[in-house]
């Protein structure tokens, strides 16, 4: 039977007319000789006492190893007495929740891309900080039709949201940018529960055009920032929606804009957030100068049969940072979800600034958005942060760790998405490398060691992506 923390959950209701068994619980004492408290019941061998009476208990760690009994008496309204047996369903022995072995910070060298040491950079600075992307894996697709090789228990949401809120806090990030993050998730656990912990949140969700479900559990993109180290300065709202509409009225014959519109509305947006660094515990701060971040949280169209429209989206993000960067001298890190692996023409827009005109995925443009394609390209220097992992120079365990977790061939991971039917990267950190230079990187995972679950989630990770994380400082302004 159970006993531990006699007091666990105890809401004390009105079941004056219940059965015998049910008292009034008071602490247990958990020394070599246990006293039991008043709602004891002795049966078989086996001892059970009362541990709550509200609807729903969550176990402690007193629990594990112990079975759980839940009663339930139907009560007559007026008379307060109880109506026939009782009902109890019984579990299996608490388990303790599977808790992985906590993902570290990799130093990198003070090097920019090219590969040149820059040791001046630690003195000369404004200061670090710590930026995380997690796609989090919305409940409403959390389904066990798809991840079949989840366990029930471990794709809950009531199990989920205590495990990716655990991870999450466990990173002490300046910065999170969260992407698939239920209205109704964010309103009443997110929001609440980080702000605990001396985040302020922003949130932009999805748009509706194409999307049938409940509105509440409609995803979007949350950005949130430890107010020690930020203050809020604009928030800028992404619509893809909105963009396709003015494209199509722009380029498209009006007979064909319904067809176009088809093909472009797929509801996905991005928040984009300038923010204000609080550096002056750095010492090397300069009260004079405000030191601004703009950081954009996005998640780009998942279908593979749309490539014209990932492209068109990513094309359309980078053109609303370029009129952000024109307006000021800013630092920028573009972080989400890109349903894009390296080599995709996203990809190489995000990275190179252009696109290969020669690229295969170009001759998919039936609405003759992408032409000319020499036209997509920008001007923001971005580099992706894990990419420091491959221009790392020198030897040692942890650099020779990682960059077997590495594809050579692109500088990026060999992951970020890891089920059963897709393993590969489509989630990234893009930052500014004139103005941002990489300190420090979160290990990236063994696909190995996930595999013993067959794929993510699992019960240890709660996500079917991986978070990244980045320790980033601010390189000093050059005057021009």
């Amino acid at each position: 039977g159970r006993f531990g923390s006699g007091n666990a959950g105890i809401i004390n209701a009105s079941l004056s007319g219940s059965t015998s068994n049910i008292g009034q619980s008071s602490s247990v004492n958990n020394g070599p000789t246990p006293v039991y408290p008043t709602g004891t019941e002795k049966n078989s061998g086996e001892t059970w006492f009362e541990v709550g009476r509200s609807r729903t208990y969550t176990p402690t760690a007193d629990d594990i190893g112990h079975a759980l009994r839940f009663e339930c008496v139907a009560v007559d309204s007026e008379t307060r007495s109880s109506v026939g047996a009782p009902t109890s369903i019984m579990t299996s022995r608490v388990i303790p929740a599977p808790t992985p072995t906590p993902r570290r910070l990799i130093p990198v060298n003070s090097a920019d891309v090219m590969g040149h040491f820059d040791l001046d950079s630690r003195n000369s600075s404004f200061g670090t900080f710590t930026v995380l992307s997690y796609n989090i894996l919305a409940d409403t697709y959390a389904t066990s039709d798809t991840y079949s090789y989840c366990p029930t228990w471990a794709l809950s949401w009531p199990y989920r949201r205590q495990n990716l809120l655990r991870e999450i806090i466990g990173y002490h990030a300046d910065i999170i940018c969260l992407q698939e993050v239920q209205s109704n998730h964010f309103e009443e656990f997110f929001a609440p529960e980080l702000d605990k912990h001396g985040y302020q949140a922003l949130f932009k969700k999805r748009t509706t055009e194409v999307y049938t479900g409940n509105l509440q559990s409609i995803d979007g993109c949350a950005t949130f920032f430890r107010r020690d180290k930020f203050s809020h300065v604009k928030k800028y709202e992404v619509e893809f929606n909105k963009a396709a509409q003015s494209l199509t009225d722009a380029i498209i014959p009006a007979a064909q804009r319904k067809v176009a519109l088809t093909r472009l509305i797929k509801d996905n947006i991005a928040l984009i957030a300038v923010l204000e660094a609080k550096f002056g515990s750095h010492g090397a701060d300069n009260p004079s100068k405000r030191q601004l971040l703009c950081v954009a949280n996005t998640h780009i169209n998942v279908h593979q049969d749309l490539k014209d429209v990932k492209l068109w989206q990513v094309n359309t993000l980078l053109k609303g940072l370029e009129k952000i960067a024109v307006s000021a001298d800013i630092p920028m890190l573009v972080c989400g979800d890109f349903n894009a692996t390296p080599g995709s023409t996203p990809h190489g827009l995000l990275a190179m600034g252009k696109v290969d005109l020669m690229h295969p995925d170009l001759a998919i443009d039936p609405l003759g958005i992408l032409r000319p394609a020499s036209k997509l390209t920008h001007q923001l220097p971005l580099v992706s942060a894990y990419s420091s992992f491959a221009r790392m120079v020198g030897a040692g365990y942890d650099l020779e760790h990682q960059r077997r977790r590495m594809d050579p061939a692109t500088n990026e991971p060999l992951f970020t998405n890891c089920t059963r039917d897709f393993t590969g990267t489509i989630d990234y950190i893009f930052y500014t490398a004139d103005s941002l230079s990489v300190e420090s990187l979160l290990e990236l995972l063994d696909e190995d060691s996930l595999r013993k679950d067959t794929a993510l989630p699992s019960p240890e990770w709660s996500s079917d992506h991986i978070a990244l994380l980045a320790e980033f400082r601010c390189k000093p302004r050059v005057r021009r």
